[in-house]
């Protein structure tokens, strides 16, 4: 069956976790099956120099767990362009997610650095099942999620912690982060601890070692292409290598460096450290939120043994064939879907398309489990 669409009803390791990955990383390391021509569904772009598109295509093609439902996909197209028709949904959503109430943002150097340490930081808040989530008390207000990470951030700079010093980064304390991150007074520590010290760490160290200390000198190396810039932060930050084996083939995912360089753009309102000629090139970024969100819309479906796992909130291991499935149909679901508002005349990124779904996991109520593996990469 595989995560193919359901219209009637040479092997590639990826390197080391430690130590600067061996790249970069260009088309020609990547595997792509031959095209059936520009009606074939599952075409890929003129360019994909990230590699993502091709690599997870291969997993689209082959996989058993889950399956996308492209009628579903026209359906939801439908339902967004008659909203932005009668102005009930912007044509263009604001961008980025860049609420400075819980964001820091000075205008400086200082902000790309806090920004990487955001999006080094950026992954698994969800809490074991009936246990309470991590939470904060930002101001009077409680936060849970990216938002508690965030807010945690700009607090610990209003409290004079330097988070944007690469030198101060790379010895940073358990029981510094361990403050920066404090939770409610009932909250459990936030998950994945030491990950994130470690992951600190790493940031001021390459920062050191390759960027004179400063996030803005990656930025003007990618010379204004977000594509390049996110390869860059795969290829020297290992905590970004977002890359999985699956029969014996790499498929490339990217979410935190892709968003990086999103939220780089949205803070900056897309001028200065923010402007990329190729913003249009980047991927969703394959999460645990989207798939639930495309799940709920029936966008994605699950073979019944996956979707016993996750409805009864059992874990995924890491890197399974299950967890590969469903990130590679999130990214080829939303890239079908931008497919499809593009033939009805409207022109959406996938970055945009991310967050309309982001968003709308949100404000969902009586929603479906998502997945649940415990990683640093989502």
């Amino acid at each position: 069956m595989g995560i193919a669409i359901r219209k009637e009803s040479g092997q590639c390791l990826p390197p080391p976790r430690t130590g600067r990955v061996p790249l970069p990383i260009f088309m020609a390391d990547i595997e792509c099956l031959p095209d059936a021509g520009e009606g074939h569904l599952y075409s890929l772009p003129n360019h994909d120099v990230l590699g993502v598109l091709s690599s997870t295509r291969n997993v689209v093609q082959q996989g058993e767990h889950v399956w996308i439902n492209p009628e579903q996909i026209d359906r939801l197209s439908r339902q967004w362009i008659e909203a932005m028709q009668v102005g009930t949904q912007d044509a263009t959503p604001p961008t980025a997610l860049w609420d400075t109430r819980y964001h820091f943002n000075d205008g400086t150097e200082r902000t790309v650095n806090w920004v990487l340490v955001l999006d080094a930081l950026n992954f698994c808040f969800w809490a074991e099942k009936d246990q309470p989530r991590w939470s904060i008390d930002y101001k009077g207000e409680i936060l849970n999620g990216y938002w508690a990470e965030a807010a945690a951030l700009k607090r610990a700079v209003e409290e004079g912690i330097p988070l944007w010093d690469a030198e101060y980064l790379s010895t940073i304390s358990r029981e510094t982060v361990a403050n920066i991150f404090r939770g409610t007074p009932t909250a459990p520590i936030i998950p994945l601890f030491e990950q994130r010290v470690h992951n600190l760490h790493e940031t001021g160290r390459v920062l050191l070692e390759h960027f004179r200390g400063q996030f803005v000198t990656a930025v003007e190396q990618a010379q204004g292409s977000a594509v390049q810039l996110a390869l860059l932060l795969a290829q020297f930050f290992p905590s970004f290598y977002d890359v999985a084996v699956y029969r014996n083939q790499q498929v490339r995912f990217f979410k935190r460096a892709q968003i990086c360089v999103a939220d780089l753009h949205g803070t900056f309102c897309g001028q200065q450290w923010g402007a990329f000629t190729d913003i249009d090139q980047l991927t969703v970024f394959a999460d645990y939120k989207l798939p639930q969100v495309l799940r709920q819309y029936a966008i994605l479906e699950y073979d019944s043994s996956l979707a016993a796992k996750v409805d009864n909130q059992e874990l995924l291991e890491p890197e399974s064939e299950e967890e590969i499935e469903i990130r590679a149909a999130t990214v080829w679901a939303c890239e079908l879907l931008r497919r499809s508002l593009l033939q009805q005349g409207y022109s959406m990124s996938a970055a945009e398309i991310d967050q309309r779904l982001w968003v709308l996991g949100q404000q969902l109520t009586a929603v479906r489990p998502y997945h649940r593996t415990r990683t640093i990469y989502y």
